[in-house]
């Protein structure tokens, strides 16, 4: 049944490839492309395909990896130098991401006693981290690689090191929930207090707001979204448009008020209140109607699965890259998400389940770190950056946007004005 299903895609990805445009016109260095990575920090027996063989209550007796493959995600981001591009601005009162050298990777395990972020850092340093900024300034104009952790509660609280070190040095860190349990599965009061619990626990660790939440599976629905909002959640970054996976929440959103891949939900506590909440969805591959039709394929309203994860480590390099490239071109924007555990080929099989879920899991492990090096590479002229970096780049640029407009009304009414005297 595998080959079968990696034969399917492997031929729908190529068809993919010969309906895009011949010729692609990428130039990253003249526009500003951005890249969100986002990492679902959990690990290899927390997956929801495997939760009939490893329940929850197995849990602790199994061996913890994700700290040692968090680490290699770490490094590969560390090892990656950007081309330098123009900068990006920001409004919002946002810390300052500092990219911190790390030596050494000390594990958990052997670490002799805990030191926190400020233990590790300067005294210039500490007070960088620790002094909010106001006005807009530019980011990440030294070239540094940027994402998203979205960390399982489960993890922070045996980890709690591991995600002080990933919010050191300058990735943002974000909820995942606290046990992995599916979203529309949960009674709404134990939904919220997974929300509440997993966003306390990572603001104590860390010592820092957290906006940013993803669902497990990505099942949500217009109705959890408005709880993650009452959470205190600023972004959900759960929606995957791709129809054919069962899990894969369906959410109507607002076509209006856009600010890039970003769409803006209306604040419901108050029709008054300046508070705003973001869907930042996967990155798929669709194809127009005009594109569907001027191919040789007759198909309708094609949504191909192109944000990572599996389909990443099953879909050839070559189609792969240029689909990312036709969504940066259309949307100027991508957002990738990945797992630990997929960069690691050693981690221990569970045979008791089926030969799908295996094919769907184990497809490709061994090639998943350089295929993602390769695919950081091949972008290199882009800003990688984080979700929340990327919301408020938008909201300078509507903003700015704004202004111009206001100030070419206002020479207007001044010529006016002169005109009449």
């Amino acid at each position: 049944m595998g080959g079968a299903v990696g034969g399917f895609f492997e031929k729908v990805s190529t068809c993919a490839y010969i309906m895009l445009p011949d010729s692609l016109p990428f130039q990253p260095s003249a526009m500003s492309y951005h890249i969100l990575l986002t990492i679902d920090v959990e690990d290899w027996f927390q997956v929801e395909n495997f939760k009939p063989y490893m329940p929850f209550s197995s849990w602790s007796f199994r061996e913890l990896r994700v700290e040692k493959n968090t680490h290699r995600l770490l490094d590969l981001f560390d090892s990656i130098k950007l081309a330098e591009s123009s900068p990006v601005k920001l409004t919002s009162p946002q810390r300052n991401m500092l990219h911190i050298s790390r030596g050494k990777h000390l594990t958990e395990q052997t670490k002799l006693k805990a030191q926190s972020k400020k233990e590790n850092c300067s005294a210039t340093d500490r007070h960088q981290l620790n002094e909010p900024s106001a006005i807009s300034y530019e980011l990440d104009c030294q070239g540094n690689l940027k994402a998203t952790f979205f960390v399982l509660g489960w993890v922070a609280k045996r980890l709690p090191n591991l995600i002080r070190e990933i919010h050191s040095c300058g990735h943002e860190v974000a909820s995942h929930g606290y046990y992995h349990n599916l979203c529309d599965q949960q009674p709404v009061e134990e939904l919220k207090r997974d929300l509440t619990d997993s966003k306390k626990l990572l603001e104590d660790i860390i010592g820092s707001p957290v906006f940013g939440y993803r669902a497990p599976s990505f099942a949500i629905n217009n109705d959890i979204l408005k709880i993650i909002e009452d959470c205190g959640y600023l972004y959900d970054s759960s929606y995957n448009s791709f129809a054919m996976h069962g899990r894969y929440g369906k959410v109507d959103l607002p076509q209006k008020n856009n600010k890039g891949i970003a769409l803006q939900i209306a604040g419901h506590r108050s029709p008054t209140s300046d508070h705003r909440f973001y869907e930042l969805p996967i990155s798929n591959l669709k194809f127009s109607p005009r594109e569907i039709q001027n191919s040789k394929f007759k198909i309708q309203n094609l949504i191909l699965p192109w944000g990572g994860g599996g389909y990443f480590r099953l879909i050839p390099s070559p189609p792969f890259m240029a689909g990312v490239k036709s969504i940066l071109k259309k949307q100027n924007a991508y957002l990738f998400y990945i797992h630990p555990w997929e960069v690691d080929p050693e981690q221990p099989r569970v045979n008791e389940a089926s030969a799908f879920f295996k094919f769907r899991h184990y497809i490709n492990l061994s090639k998943t770190h350089s295929k993602l090096l390769r695919l950081i590479q091949s972008f290199q002229h882009c800003h990688f950056i984080t979700c929340s970096q990327y919301l408020s780049a938008m909201s300078f640029r509507i903003t700015e946007k704004e202004d111009r407009r206001r100030e070419k009304g206002n020479r207007k009414k001044q010529r006016k004005r002169e005109r009449r005297h």
